[in-house]
């Protein structure tokens, strides 16, 4: 891998982050590879106390971009909810934010063959009275604008006959402050999200329960499941080409093992056989491994 590389990425990332969007072109033909992303968001993309950008989406962009592709690239820090138009305005070239693949979002961008796998869930307050996803109704819960936890909260509201308020905040933390402070009895949000931020705090718990992940997976986890999702790089609509390059490299990285030894850094155990493939991978020293079922810790945004 190039040193010099890597340098280069994350320190414009964090020159990137400080401008406005209609500061950064972002011609297809340009060497370096904008990167659209909602920061922060961990365990995908943060930010270190130094200002170093980390996390599992800035790692697998390193492996495709730079160590498959040979290609610079950085990432642009931009709002979730506008995060669509800002690429089809041609503010940058992808979006790798966490993004889960819908048809909503396939009418206005093409996406990438998935690279992970993720679920809406529930935080609460361990000291709170919510027990069941029906102690819900009634009360407030904090989500993310633009995201599928905020669609999945609207969905709730609907079988709750509109018995249910949601609170949308720009970015996550917002609406995790708004757990902590009482505003809110819940924040429906994506696993990994939800996983890190209770695993970092002994007052917030996940809501427990069966859902969607125990009707399509053998081995489920124990908390409470809302939609499985998938997440996808999103390309604009007119950049087949390098879409169908983005997807060879994605493919070689998941091949090769680097994508297992990445998802290990941020999560526990081994990444889905529902994106490794069935028959286990390869790891970077050569030995083969057997995958885990398709359960997964990840998140959906």
């Amino acid at each position: 891998m190039n040193v010099n590389r890597r340098t280069f990425v994350r320190g414009s990332a964090g020159m990137i982050g400080g401008l406005t969007l209609g500061g950064v072109a972002a011609g297809q033909d340009d060497e370096t590879i904008r990167i659209g992303s909602d920061i922060p968001y961990n365990p995908f993309e943060y930010r270190t106390e130094d200002g170093t950008l980390v996390g599992f989406d800035v790692d697998v962009a390193e492996a495709v971009f730079a160590e498959q592709m040979d290609r610079e690239y950085e990432f642009v820090q931009t709002g979730f909810d506008t995060i669509i138009p800002s690429l089809n305005n041609g503010n940058f070239r992808i979006i790798m934010s966490a993004m889960t693949i819908n048809e909503q979002r396939a009418e206005q961008v093409d996406f990438s063959d998935p690279y992970f796998i993720a679920f809406q869930t529930v935080a609460v307050l361990e000291s709170g009275d919510v027990q069941s996803l029906e102690d819900l109704r009634g009360r407030t819960v904090a989500v993310q604008k633009g995201t599928t936890g905020e669609a999945a909260a609207q969905d709730l509201q609907e079988q709750f006959d509109g018995e249910l308020t949601i609170d949308s905040y720009d970015q996550i933390t917002g609406a995790f402050n708004a757990l902590r402070n009482a505003q809110a009895v819940a924040v429906i949000n994506d696993n990994a999200v939800n996983l890190q931020y209770v695993d970092e705090r002994d007052s917030v718990v996940m809501l427990e329960g069966e859902g969607q992940a125990a009707e399509e997976f053998d081995d489920a986890p124990p908390y409470l499941t809302l939609t499985v999702e998938r997440y996808g790089i999103a390309f604009r609509q007119d950049d087949d080409e390098f879409r169908e390059q983005v997807n060879e490299a994605l493919a070689a990285v998941i091949e090769s093992g680097r994508y297992a030894e990445i998802y290990r850094e941020y999560f526990p155990g081994d990444p889905p056989a529902g994106i490794v493939g069935d028959a286990g991978t390869t790891t970077a020293d050569g030995e083969t491994t057997e995958e885990a079922p398709t359960e997964t810790t990840a998140d959906g945004g």
